[in-house]
């Protein structure tokens, strides 16, 4: 019989007799199916507590820096041991984060600038401070930060939140920095449009706000210095931490599902009759500050993670992952803290000794993997406050096809089915049920036979769907469909 596909993952919609399907958890798209995503593995040792914020700063020479945020501290990795150091200003903590938030950092220069509402924004040079203080010039309190251009700019302001500030031409740690009129540092109030809730920066920037959208575009030599004009109306954005900048083009989440914006361009919908009702349905909406947005630097794709209404408290659960060129979605199930991308640190055998003891058997992910580089991955705080990548073995991964049905008559099925992979390890199974009213019932799972190919089985219904399981840790590269073996209506010879 011929090949019956796991189709394109739209959860919104029917699957029967689609091109589409519904059951797909743990696999990134391929334009001939899916493939694995693999699992967390630690790096460092444990922050202490909760992760609040994470981020990698990169030196001239290439060096990484990586910083971290708890609720009222600031932190360094040591890339020798991989613990962790305090370097709060003056060595004393914060004012405690709000709900709902996390900090945010951006590098400019040879700066990193941490900011978060409840505290005035600190800044590390990372050629030569050893603890955070505050950023000259008196720039106010804000939630959200970026730079366009050769600006820094703040957003989500605590004194006046419908503001947008931002800092002298290349000049953000200066005493006149964020004095307005000076060096083209200045402000703008917003008049319409509800909060500022992020700014998406590049050669332009866009400004998120509740329910309009609007670009900033540098005029130089004007005294305005920047053009902000309204992209969008209605349309805002709906989990601050959900913007996700990957190259000019800029993603996020509105009431009105997932948005892409594209260079100079206007949103567009990218998930609707796709994955925007499943989603919105599922995520927690009293935790926006685990709503966090995250371009993979090494493939096509944008993941959001999110804590789902089930999931546990303080860490998300589940994620979203979206492939802008081949524009498809896929769901994964994976908790933590905070996601990021940062590249890894160079290790020497002292500090492997620190982070895995005597036992180098127990090690999730290869020494090849400890070498310095400049190519950033994704990184994530996982529920156990350490910064681990995403190396580990493949997470479990199951596949469904859409429902198989036959104009009311009885399907049968006498051998199984044959799984279109190059997975060794799959457990086949082939749901049933007997009209579109009822609830299917999940089948016996079967083992491919290693000498066959085949997941048997039989099956005698009116409608299923034929699903796949791939243990975790199986190492496997795709999974297209499957091939049922002597599948016919009842009757049929």
């Amino acid at each position: 019989m011929p090949l019956i596909p796991f189709g394109e993952y739209r959860p919104d919609v029917s699957d029967y007799q689609a091109a589409t399907g519904r059951g797909v958890l743990n696999v990134v798209p391929r334009n001939d199916g899916y493939g694995p995503f693999p699992s967390l593995a630690a790096l460092s040792q444990a922050l202490g507590e909760r992760c609040r914020g994470g981020f990698a700063a990169y030196r001239v020479d290439g060096s990484v820096v990586v910083f971290a945020a708890t609720a009222t501290d600031l932190y360094l990795l040591n890339n020798t041991t991989f613990g962790w150091s305090r370097i709060s200003k003056g060595g004393n903590a914060y004012a405690a984060i709000s709900t709902g938030e996390i900090w945010q950092f951006r590098q400019f220069n040879n700066l990193v600038i941490a900011v978060q509402a409840n505290t005035v924004p600190q800044v590390f040079d990372i050629t030569t401070s050893s603890a955070f203080a505050d950023l000259a010039g008196n720039p106010p309190p804000a939630r959200y930060i970026d730079v366009v251009g050769r600006f820094v700019v703040l957003t989500g302001l605590l004194s006046n939140p419908n503001r947008v500030q931002w800092s002298g031409l290349n000049d953000v740690n200066g005493p006149t920095s964020w004095t307005p009129g000076l060096n083209s540092s200045d402000w703008q109030d917003l008049p319409d449009g509800g909060f500022c809730r992020g700014i998406a920066g590049g050669e332009s920037g866009l400004i998120m706000q509740d329910t309009i959208i609007r670009r900033m575009t540098y005029l130089p030599g004007d005294p305005r210095v920047f053009q902000i004009e309204k992209i969008a109306e209605k349309l805002g954005i709906y989990g601050p931490y959900s913007l996700v900048r990957s190259g000019s083009t800029v993603f996020f989440y509105s009431l009105k599902g997932f948005q892409r914006i594209d260079p100079g361009g206007v949103p567009a919908q990218i998930g609707r009759e796709r994955v925007d009702r499943t989603f919105f349905a599922d995520l927690d909406a009293a935790n926006p500050q685990l709503f966090q947005g995250v371009a993979d630097p090494r493939s096509s794709r944008i993941l959001w993670f999110y804590k789902s209404v089930n999931g546990q408290t303080n860490q998300f659960d589940k994620a979203l992952c979206y492939d802008a060129v081949l524009d498809k979605f896929t769901p994964l199930r994976v908790s933590g803290e905070v996601v990021f991308e940062m590249s890894q640190p160079g290790v020497t055998l002292e500090a492997l000794d620190a982070l895995v003891g005597a036992n180098l058997d127990a090690m999730t992910q290869s020494l090849d993997g400890f070498q310095a580089a400049i190519v950033p991955e994704l990184a994530a705080f996982d529920g156990s406050h350490a910064l681990s990548f995403f190396r580990g073995p493949n997470l479990e991964a199951t596949l469904e096809t859409a429902e198989q049905g036959t104009d009311g008559r009885r399907i049968r099925m006498k051998r199984g089915f044959r799984p279109v992979s190059d997975a060794a390890a799959v457990y086949g199974s082939a749901s049933r049920r007997e009209n579109l009213q009822q609830a299917a019932t999940a089948g016996t799972e079967s083992l491919l036979n290693p000498i066959t190919g085949i997941c048997n089985m039989l099956l005698d219904t009116r409608y299923s769907r034929f699903k796949c399981r791939v243990p975790a840790g199986t190492t496997w590269t795709f999974m297209s469909g499957v091939e049922p073996i002597g599948l016919a209506p009842a009757g049929a010879r």
